[in-house]
């Protein structure tokens, strides 16, 4: 998730860092604690969307064209509607920009949404990284900067989506990749999005579990149908006789 721009007011459940594996625990209950059956392992799916944190690219003495496209701010709302609308819930870097503006599509539609601040408390979530608050049901600090809050935000996830991005997008992305979980990529939204094909065109290692869609619902849907294949798979009965008891 990438960083930067002014914090915005507002209330959020809040998680101190000490207590930051609360998170896991919550999110296994959410998603399995509720089941009826062995076969009703999974209410709700967890998908993170990754994006730039600012819409514009401006330095101190000038501002380039930007990196996100004109439409993506209603691009990660959309996206956070469907997540909701297909049944997830939605997990964002609990920051500003694209992450942000795809929590508050979640919250149009009545959906929980997850929060991971790099931030150890509320105080420096709002005071030194100047993130807001007011998009999240619950925020997770992690006390771990950027870098810490980037991977379990990733690892906590089922899937992710990326829309638009910059560096800290790469970062979730890589770990998502390495990790060999469902990714999606919102085309036409700029930024990383857009050059993923690129970097896979030298990459040597293949597209493997990468989906691309400029449409969020054909994307969000397909993502899930993908995330649902893994998890009966992970919770298909063992063939074979299996380790032997010692």
């Amino acid at each position: 998730m990438d960083t930067m721009s002014p914090s915005e007011g507002g209330d959020a459940g809040s998680i101190p860092a000490e207590d930051t594996i609360f998170v896991f625990s919550f999110l296994s209950w959410y998603t399995f604690g509720m089941a009826k059956k062995t076969t009703d392992y999974i209410r709700k799916y967890k998908i993170c969307v990754s994006g730039s944190a600012a819409f514009d690219n401006c330095a101190p003495d000038r501002c380039l064209p930007g990196h996100c496209t004109p439409n993506a701010k209603e691009l990660a709302k959309e996206v956070g509607r469907q997540i909701i609308k297909q049944g997830a819930i939605l997990l964002t870097g609990a920051t500003t920009g694209i992450p942000y503006w795809a929590a508050v599509g979640a919250n149009e539609m009545n959906g929980i949404s997850i929060g991971f601040s790099p931030a150890s408390t509320e105080k420096e979530h709002v005071k030194v990284y100047r993130l807001p608050t007011d998009a999240f049901d619950v925020i997770v600090y992690t006390g771990f900067g950027y870098a810490g809050r980037n991977l379990i935000l990733t690892r906590a996830a089922d899937a992710v989506i990326v829309i638009c991005g910059r560096m800290g997008t790469l970062n979730e992305f890589t770990v998502a990749f390495e990790d060999k979980k469902p990714v999606g990529v919102l085309e036409g939204s700029g930024g990383t999005a857009d050059k993923i094909d690129f970097l896979f065109k030298g990459g040597y290692r293949g597209k493997k579990k990468i989906i691309t869609n400029n449409n969020p619902k054909v994307l969000v849907q397909e993502l899930i149908n993908m995330i649902k294949k893994e998890k009966d798979n992970n919770h298909a009965p063992r063939r074979g006789k299996g380790r032997k008891k010692t």
